[in-house]
């Protein structure tokens, strides 16, 4: 049944304490700056240029790539930093560029060597033989996490004690690092979890408590408060990652889709964060959402099947971001199906359904949204919908997208119905307010989200060249709820994939053009030309 939350109030009059505004007797500030190359080291840094600069009380190298300078506050040593002369070595990857990385994944897409993590049929000969034949190449960028709390961590370290004020999304991670890096013993360690100003899987990563952390060691006894600026935090994340996907289909006489293959091609956050589980250039996580088995199950049976992955890593840190690999694999697969649909001069929810029969659930969430959405009926002159489902971490989720394009290309999302089938529906309040804002989240992505890479560093460094949606951009949301209780499922995650796909397919209705490569943004002149 539906329960308000305990912590509205506190959020929207202001006294609702974050990490970031941790205040402790004595506490000292700092401000750390990283080498801006990925792989950069730190070479030295002239402390005396700013040592008589307001309440500085030390510049200091916290690791072999970070700085810091630590002052009565926060300002006064992010001011100090600014000054401070420093020299990095920034090391061989000061040459990348985004074109380069755009080379190095395009190349995947047509290699001899890769990991066919599905094998079923012979779909490359089904699509050869098809007299109905469809082709296209997408493409997704680097994403940051752009949190609202940027990255911060307070720590005072003793003798005997170690404690970390900190707002993390493994607090168990965050305990051993505090432990490790201090050198004490767990049970002498002490983590205060806080409200995250934004996580969406940023906050799984330790870098920032294990920074706070060396620095409080030169400061014994005293709490200090770590805090990134925002461009520390849009240059040393650890970016959703970089791909694209090649991907082909027949179409029978009867408008039957006969073969599939999708290749991705992009970066493995195994192999950055977990290489136990990135070997020999195989890992299956990249393609969630394709499974046969688990909680991100492919939710169509298709006679003639081939699903691979090329891994090409690059110089950028990646880790999971909201909904992880699925929200780019829902863009590929989602998206095609609805170019093959059309192709087969089909109806795209009648061309899914006639691949469903096998999948009852992902069947019934598909029918419970385009029900809601009044799919069929007829829109105003350049209104299209368009319609996406998926299934992953363990739940089933459909949306359908109403969309205008005006004479000038800008688009304008009316409204997005969302169903779910979580199994066990707790709070019905609490899935519609995760589902609004990962429509929220997912359409900042789909119409401005992108890290672009020049001279080995991001380019994008604050919301002025990384924005996120406004409001008055935001569209209406319903939410559909339809629960069978006889599982778990997430909500958070599993609701953003289907945002981006479903407006892509809107824009397709709407204009007759495809857009495959995010984000929006760079589309307006395309989408006002005709």
């Amino acid at each position: 049944k539906p329960m308000k939350r305990l912590d509205t109030a506190e959020k929207l009059n202001g006294s609702l304490v974050y990490a970031i505004d941790i205040k402790l007797p004595g506490m000292l500030n700092a401000a750390i700056k990283d080498c801006p190359v990925f792989g950069g080291k730190l070479v030295s840094f002239d402390d005396a240029k700013i040592a008589a600069m307001p309440g500085v009380k030390r510049a200091l190298k916290v690791n072999d790539t970070t700085v810091a300078v630590v002052a009565d506050t926060w300002w006064h040593a992010k001011t100090a930093l600014d000054a401070l002369p420093i020299v990095w070595d920034e090391g061989a990857n000061a040459t990348r560029t985004s074109a380069q990385i755009a080379e190095h994944l395009k190349e995947g897409l047509t290699a001899s060597t890769v990991h066919a993590m599905r094998n079923e049929g012979d779909a490359l000969k089904a699509i050869a033989a098809a007299p109905t034949k469809v082709e296209a190449i997408y493409s997704t960028p680097f994403l940051a996490h752009a949190t609202m709390e940027p990255m911060n961590c307070t720590v005072r370290i003793s003798p005997d004690k170690a404690e970390a004020w900190v707002p993390t999304q493994n607090g168990e991670a965050s305990h051993a690092v505090l432990a490790e890096t201090a050198g004490l013993p767990l049970e002498k360690c002490e983590v205060y979890k806080y409200v995250m100003g934004g996580g969406f899987g940023r906050r799984g990563q330790q870098d920032y408590l294990r920074q706070a952390t060396e620095i409080a060691k030169q400061f014994p006894g005293v709490p200090v408060k770590m805090i990134w600026s925002r461009e520390e935090d849009m240059a040393h994340d650890f970016y959703r990652p970089i791909s694209q996907a090649r991907c082909a289909a027949g179409v029978d006489a009867a408008g039957n889709l006969v073969g599939l293959h999708l290749r991705v091609s992009g970066q493995s956050i195994n192999a950055f964060l977990n290489q136990a589980a990135a070997k020999d250039g195989k890992d299956d996580r990249q393609l969630q959402g394709y499974m046969t088995t688990g909680d991100a199950q492919l939710g169509y049976t298709v006679p003639n099947l081939l699903l691979e992955y090329a891994m090409r890593n690059t110089h950028v840190p990646v880790g999971t971001w909201r909904g992880v690999n699925n929200n780019q694999n829902a863009v590929y697969l989602e998206c095609f199906l609805d170019e093959a649909a059309h192709a087969a001069s089909k109806d795209p929810v009648e061309f899914r359904r006639a691949l469903m029969s096998k999948h009852p659930k992902q069947l019934a969430v598909l029918d419970a949204v385009v029900a809601k959405a009044d799919w069929g009926k007829a829109l105003p002159p350049g209104v299209g919908r368009g319609v996406a489902q998926f299934m992953n971490y363990g739940s089933y989720t459909a949306a359908v997208a109403e969309v205008s394009v005006d004479s000038g290309g800008k688009v304008k999302v009316h409204r997005i119905v969302q169903a779910v089938n979580c199994g066990h529906a707790v709070n019905p309040d609490q899935i519609a307010a995760q589902i609004e804002g990962a429509a929220a989240f997912g359409l900042s992505a789909a119409f401005y989200g992108e890290c672009t890479v020049d001279k080995g560093r991001i380019v994008e460094t604050n919301f002025h060249d990384y924005p996120v949606l406004r409001i008055s951009e935001m569209p209406k949301v319903e939410t559909v709820i339809v629960p069978t209780f006889d599982f778990w499922g997430g909500v958070g995650e599993s609701s953003i994939c289907v945002i981006t796909p479903a407006v892509l397919n809107a824009i397709f209705a709407a204009t007759g053009k495809r857009m495959r490569d995010l984000p929006l943004k760079h589309h307006t002149e395309a989408l006002a030309k005709g």
